[in-house]
């Protein structure tokens, strides 16, 4: 939203035969942010992991840049910055219909960190952010889009930002060329 991309980053969903099926704008609290991710002792603990792993490739120490080298402490602190960053602004929530639609959503919005993101896919476009340079400043990673990853997360996702609201149910006029 900040950025006034959000017209160019739906497009290359709808470019590719994604249908558009759920969209709103809302400005969530920190309870409705936090709620958005599974906080499990798992994915915390996986979060906490992956930043060390950064840290380890890059030859940095964690205790010194974070604090700790408990992958929880950090997973914890990761929580916490994406949850301010959710919750900084309006979101775009969306919901994308299609032939192979998670995969194709995933592919087209890049790897999760921008840096290694592959130029023209969405966050390669339009960012080069990295966990190092977020934690750093202990901030969320701003990769601009959110891609479920597996049907059960979407689902979970659906439900937790459009709750009762209805889909869309309709037909493109190019359905019959793309199916």
């Amino acid at each position: 939203m900040r950025r006034g991309l959000v017209g160019q980053i739906l497009a290359r969903f709808e470019t590719v035969g994604l249908k558009i099926v759920g969209l709103k704008m809302v400005v969530p609290d920190r309870d409705l942010a936090a709620r958005h991710y599974p906080n499990t002792p798992e994915w915390i603990e996986g979060m906490g992991k992956k930043t060390l792993e950064t840290y380890r490739d890059r030859g940095m120490d964690p205790i010194a840049e974070v604090g700790t080298d408990d992958p929880i402490e950090i997973g914890e602190m990761v929580k916490g910055w994406n949850i301010d960053y959710l919750s900084s602004g309006p979101v775009v929530a969306v919901v994308l219909e299609g032939l192979h639609a998670i995969a194709t959503v995933r592919k087209l919005c890049g790897a999760t960190m921008p840096f290694f993101a592959d130029p023209g896919s969405i966050r390669g476009t339009f960012s080069s952010a990295s966990a190092v340079a977020a934690n750093a400043v202990k901030r969320a990673v701003r990769n601009l889009v959110h891609a479920s990853s597996t049907p059960d997360e979407a689902a979970h996702e659906i439900a937790h930002w459009f709750g009762r609201d209805r889909l869309c149910e309709y037909s493109r006029g190019d359905d019959t060329l793309l199916y």
